[in-house]
């Protein structure tokens, strides 16, 4: 079945950005001169995709106006040097749909992409976490190059890096048997280890793409880590009964969630910028 739709989880309180993301959310935290979520539905279109389900919470409204026709806006700069400047966000909300729903309490990114069910309904899908940004200019996207693995093997599959084995317990870490070239058959996940009791240095980063059966997986897994719903406690459910896979992607990607992450991606797209 051909993935036609990405789920965004965007209803986090973006701590780590405070003040700034007291009245803005952090998907709307600009890189250079788009947002951080555009970057991820640009993605998204790259791999064919054109429904964008994005969770929200209080506070988000500014992620549903950015896709949205602003007229007041469109007629002030209708035929001036400016208008130009608004060519791609036309372009993608021409293109692609988007719909919304809202996690109320936060309880997890397990919490968040079961909420995302209404949206998603029985199909596989692609999630994008905005703050992970990630950039190949070698080549396809990350999520391109997860889809070409899904259609070969037609599994969840997440995205994974190495990282300093000191830095493991910032992510969910994988171990598993190498199929190919980059690509792992899970067998076993487990979220923010301790270095000492970390399987491996392979890091889970935001993409995933998950078959259906992850919602009723999801209902039935009890909060782990931090008291939340973890999607890796749900997807080591999968690879015992099924496959789940990992695939180590060409590219770089930048923890926009974290102020220093966030100024390496700025200065690395613009210099990119200077170069053209």
């Amino acid at each position: 079945m051909k993935i036609n739709k990405c789920l965004f989880p965007a209803a986090g309180y973006g701590t780590r950005f405070l003040p700034v993301t007291k009245a803005m959310p952090k998907e709307m935290l600009p890189i250079l001169t788009k947002p951080l979520i555009q970057y991820g539905v640009e993605e998204a279109v790259e791999a064919g995709m054109h429904t964008m389900a994005i969770i929200t919470g209080r506070g988000k409204r500014a992620i549903e106006d950015h896709f949205d026709i602003s007229y007041e806006l469109e007629h002030q700069i209708q035929g001036s040097s400016k208008e130009h400047l608004l060519t791609e966000i036309r372009a993608l909300i021409s293109k692609c749909t988007f719909t919304y729903t809202r996690q109320i309490e936060m309880k997890g990114l397990g919490d968040a992409i079961l909420k995302g069910e209404v949206l998603i309904g029985k199909e596989p899908f692609a999630v994008i976490l905005a703050d992970d940004l990630c950039i190949n200019e070698e080549g396809s996207g990350v999520l391109t190059q997860m889809l070409k693995l899904y259609q070969k093997y037609k599994c969840s599959i997440v995205a994974i890096m190495e990282v300093p084995i000191e830095e493991t317990y910032k992510y969910g870490v994988i171990d598993g048997k190498e199929l190919e070239d980059g690509v792992f058959m899970v067998t076993e996940m487990v979220e923010k280890p301790e270095p000492s009791e970390a399987p491996s240095n392979l890091a889970i980063i935001g993409r995933y793409i998950l078959t259906p059966d992850i919602f009723s997986v999801l209902k039935s897994t009890k909060p782990g880590k931090n008291g939340e719903v973890q999607i890796t406690d749900a997807l080591m459910t999968l690879a015992r009964t099924g496959m789940v896979l990992a695939c180590k992607f060409k590219g770089k990607r930048f923890d926009c969630g974290s102020v220093e992450g966030y100024v390496e991606a700025t200065n690395y797209l613009y210099n990119l910028e200077r170069e053209k």
